[in-house]
């Protein structure tokens, strides 16, 4: 998890498209939100987040593939604060480990 989020970020996710979709509702809670194509608005009371993502090439390390999916959040009319209390929960429930 990050100390601060900017209102507007890229970030790659080892994760296909339909993993992504799997875990979005549980990522934005109680947030209200919308999918048209490979797009989300979320309302972040008292401002909204758009969210956009592209599939990427597999991220090939030795023999092992990684999909990637490139994401791209653009928050409007939240603070700093704001934004990181409504990541924070976000980055919990898409963070993926092992072990």
């Amino acid at each position: 998890m990050q100390s601060s989020y900017a209102e507007r970020f890229e970030r790659d996710m080892g994760c296909t498209e339909a993993e992504w979709l799997g875990w979005l509702p549980a990522a934005v809670g109680a947030c209200v939100w919308r999918r048209e194509g490979s797009q989300a608005d979320i309302e972040v009371p008292p401002g909204r987040l758009s969210v956009s993502w592209a599939p990427q090439p597999p991220r090939v390390i030795a023999l092992m593939r990684m999909p990637v999916l490139r994401v791209s959040f653009v928050f409007r009319g939240l603070d700093a604060e704001q934004r990181y209390a409504f990541m924070k929960r976000f980055d919990l429930y898409m963070q993926r480990g092992g072990g």
